[in-house]
């Protein structure tokens, strides 16, 4: 299968229109396959597929018109990448419906889910080692049925895909989150990283050990800058809020987290020396639309468009995007606004399209990541 090139049109007439952005370098992705881990940043349907999980509109609004089992008003970052390779988008492993193909790759990620196991009382059973159990599971049946019906080659990934094909991992926000909200203090947060990024890259060797040998990481973004965040740990307590408004103790996790997961890269390479690896700052893109929002044509950069209360966050912890509740005697609804590209955030915890459109094409310049392999110098 002949690989098609990066579809940079868009990515180029952004970058003309952005003038302030700095030099571009672009990224190419020519890869014949990608099988992504991760949470709600890149399912694309995996947990309302596997779990009923009851993602009503007004998500997927924007793009698809109807709820698409993605959290958000629409496309995704992993979408938008798949859209550039001119590639369809990846279609979840738990979705047999609609007879999906699979010949490009395959998507494990879930909404909810984190690099620990699983707590029996947790939204989302799917762990970053059941996703790894799953892809396992997922290429020994493919090579299973191509060596009995090589007519499943249209459907399926060859074999020489899973050593070829990129390997994605966006996962471990909700580690952090969950961890803050069960009330551990901050320095036990900071503590428990180490932790999580050592079974990450545990499981990264699995795959490696398998013949995986082109990773790609994203780091978090910055936690404390969500609404649900500064309601929750910043409203009515300044002292911890950063210039922003975002608080303060959250990205200071998200940053150790994200320090530590670029090791991961580095220490790959010192030993396993076949292995590719980049790294892509999330936290510094997004960070970059907060900063700078009205420089993207955002309005509120820390207001949900879908939420309650107004501004300046129109978030209310007690009433989630498009549900209907009655909240100290009146009837209320959470409503999606009016124009979703004004708008950074879209419900509290997930990005709009609008804003996963520029952080994919930001993405794509190559000025926000590192790539380590033992043919490439280290980018620093």
């Amino acid at each position: 299968m002949a690989l098609p090139p990066v579809n940079m049109y868009s990515l180029l007439k952004l970058l003309l229109i952005c003038s302030f952005w700095p030099a571009v370098s672009p990224l190419s992705l020519n890869y014949p396959a990608f099988f992504n881990f991760g949470d709600s940043n890149s399912d694309t349907g995996g947990l309302v597929a596997g779990k009923a999980f009851p993602l009503m509109p007004p998500n997927g609004e924007t793009y698809f018109s109807k709820p698409s089992g993605r959290f958000g008003d629409g496309r995704l970052i992993i979408d938008f990448l798949m859209e550039a390779m001119e590639f369809p988008y990846l279609n979840p492993y738990l979705d047999s419906v609609g007879s999906p193909s699979f010949e490009t790759g395959c998507n494990f990620a879930t909404g909810g889910a984190t690099i620990l196991p699983a707590y029996i009382d947790t939204m989302n059973p799917f762990s970053f080692d059941l996703q790894l159990s799953q892809f396992f599971r997922f290429k020994n049946r493919v090579f299973a049925l191509l060596s009995k019906d090589k007519e499943l080659r249209k459907y399926l990934p060859a074999e020489d895909y899973f050593r070829q094909g990129l390997y994605m991992f966006d996962i471990g926000q909700n580690d952090l989150d969950y961890a803050f909200y069960s009330l551990k203090s901050e320095e036990q947060v900071l503590a428990s990283i180490s932790k999580l990024v050592s079974r990450l890259q545990n499981g990264m060797k699995r795959l490696y050990d398998a013949g995986a040998r082109n990773f790609w990481i994203h780091n978090t973004g910055p936690l404390g800058c969500l609404p649900r965040a500064i309601a929750t740990f910043g409203r009515n307590k300044s002292s911890n809020l950063d210039e922003l408004g975002c608080v303060i103790s959250h990205n200071r996790a998200a940053n150790l987290f994200n320090m530590k997961l670029n090791d991961i890269c580095l220490k790959f390479l010192a030993q396993l020396p076949e292995a590719n690896c980049t790294y892509v700052d999330i936290y510094s893109i997004k960070l970059n639309l907060i900063s700078n929002h009205s420089q993207y044509g955002f309005q509120l950069p820390l207001a949900a468009c879908c939420g309650y209360g107004g501004p300046p966050l129109n978030f209310d912890t007690r009433i989630s995007c498009g549900l209907t509740k009655d909240l100290d005697g009146s009837i209320v609804t959470a409503k999606p606004c009016n124009n979703t590209a004004e708008y950074i955030n879209w419900d509290g915890i997930h990005y709009t399209e609008a804003a996963n459109r520029l952080v994919a094409y930001l993405i794509l310049t190559g000025n926000y990541s590192e790539t380590h392999s033992a043919n490439t110098p280290f980018l620093t």
